[in-house]
């Protein structure tokens, strides 16, 4: 692993932070949860390929939007085995603290709405929008 991988590990776990990117001198850190700041770089105008990161919990869907990022290596504190394939498909080196089943939802009586939604699906492109479709729909639920 690189530098830049090493650094976003200690920023990560130095801190209070649910994600850490690195490049060179270029930071992104976030303490949102789930999936939102990785979809919030998606939307940005930063080119992230070559990254590193580090990330609280990487389920498939997590792994899918870290593809469409354009990174090259991830840290997981916890990562699902479907996440684990979309990396090795991908070619995206990981490591990660626990290796789960699946990711469970924030209740912890069911797996997570995010993976839910991608299951079926292995093209990180229909990924996005199957992830965008479950969060409209959540956020009409509210």
């Amino acid at each position: 692993m690189t530098t830049d991988f090493e650094r976003a590990k200690t920023l990560f776990e130095g801190n209070n932070y649910t994600c850490v990117l690195c490049k060179g001198e270029q930071i992104y850190t976030s303490t949102e949860r789930g999936v939102k700041p990785l979809l919030e770089l998606l939307d940005g105008a930063e080119n992230l390929n070559g990254f590193s990161a580090a990330d609280k919990i990487v389920g498939k869907a997590a792994a899918m939007l870290y593809v469409l990022l354009g990174v090259k290596e991830v840290y997981a504190e916890v990562l699902s085995r479907a996440g684990a394939e979309v990396f090795a498909n991908y070619k995206i080196a990981c490591e990660y603290g626990e290796l789960t089943g699946q990711i469970i939802n924030r209740n912890g009586d069911g797996i997570c709405p995010m993976e839910k939604a991608v299951q079926e699906i292995d093209d990180p492109v229909l990924g996005l929008k199957a992830i965008k479709n479950k969060l409209a729909l959540l956020s009409r639920t509210k």
